[in-house]
């Protein structure tokens, strides 16, 4: 077997059949998908049975109680028996020769890890081309496994948090730390629904904490060799993403969540501006982490909301 892709399914019965059809009619034809239906209690397994009865050969799907995107990415993992592995998200959707050419490119680079560019797709209608790559920093790919390709070995002992936010950010990011050869090809194939509701877009700011979680377990991975890249992690998915996300919300334990937040960060980074991959980063991100890291977190969010506002 050429390709396993898993797709964890709850409550996806709206968006689920267009999910299928673009990876069931893939180019590349020596694959499988396995979908892990996470209790849903809306029509997800009933379309899940109809599919099941059409395509015997290469769908299989597993009903589980509810627990989680990365459990259910586990027991994906678990059945899997591809030589590659792929995930998608059950609101998203594939180009159909996305993983015949991320396999093509994975064969010819010799890498045991290949990503494309992803399609972005907001509610009004709108779209955007996202590259997640920095040329001479892999782990700025870390955070989002959808736009992926793995060759098996190399997810051999790796498995995602359980129960956490931010379990997509572990497992990429050790992969990519593990990962001898890893390249990009630079089309769009993957498409996303991003601003739609989902598991990280509500108002759940305690649960955002979940990221220091894994920053331990990537520090127990990364470190001591691979220090610039945990710094990275930590710049970028603790003190610029998470921080954003919460001083969004309007929730009393914001400002709770924050301070952990920025006192994790200033623990493990305690001279900012000695910090390589902060001087890296653009300006505009800098004066936001910045911002950030010395509490002034509104500043920050006034900051945002003006270039949203020129923007558009």
């Amino acid at each position: 077997m050429k390709l396993s892709i898993i797709i964890p399914a709850y409550n996806a019965a709206e968006t689920l059949e267009k999910c299928l059809d673009s990876v069931l009619g893939q180019t590349e034809r020596e694959f499988e998908v396995l979908v892990i239906n996470d209790g849903s209690t809306d029509r997800t397994e009933e379309i899940l049975k109809a599919y099941a009865d059409r395509e015997r050969e290469r769908f299989r799907f597993l009903t589980v109680t509810n627990g989680g995107q990365g459990r259910a990415r586990n027991f994906g993992l678990d059945m899997a028996g591809g030589e590659y592995i792929g995930f998608a998200d059950s609101d998203d959707w594939v180009d159909p020769d996305m993983y015949g050419k991320l396999i093509a490119c994975a064969e010819r680079e010799g890498s045991d890890l290949v990503l494309c560019d992803v399609v972005s797709h907001y509610p009004d209608g709108s779209t955007e081309t996202e590259v997640l790559w920095r040329e001479g920093r892999p782990m700025a790919a870390a955070g989002f496994q959808n736009n992926k390709l793995f060759r098996r070995e190399l997810l051999n002992g790796l498995r995602f948090p359980e129960g956490l936010w931010y379990e997509d950010a572990e497992l990429t990011a050790k992969a990519i730390h593990r990962a001898k050869h890893f390249c990009r090809l630079p089309e769009a194939l993957y498409h996303y629904r991003r601003g739609f509701p989902s598991t990280m877009n509500n108002a759940n700011a305690l649960k955002n904490l979940d990221v220091l979680t894994v920053m331990e377990h990537l520090k127990e991975e990364l470190l001591p060799d691979a220090r610039e890249d945990y710094e990275f992690l930590l710049l970028n998915h603790v003190l610029l993403d998470a921080m954003n996300r919460v001083q969004a919300m309007k929730v009393p334990q914001r400002k709770e969540v924050l301070g952990k937040l920025r006192e994790y960060v200033r623990h493990e980074i305690p001279d900012l501006s000695a910090c390589r991959s902060f001087r890296e980063e653009t300006r505009n991100r800098r004066i936001i982490m910045r911002l950030h890291y010395m509490g002034r977190s509104d500043e920050a969010a006034a900051v945002l909301n003006l270039k949203a506002k020129m923007r558009g």
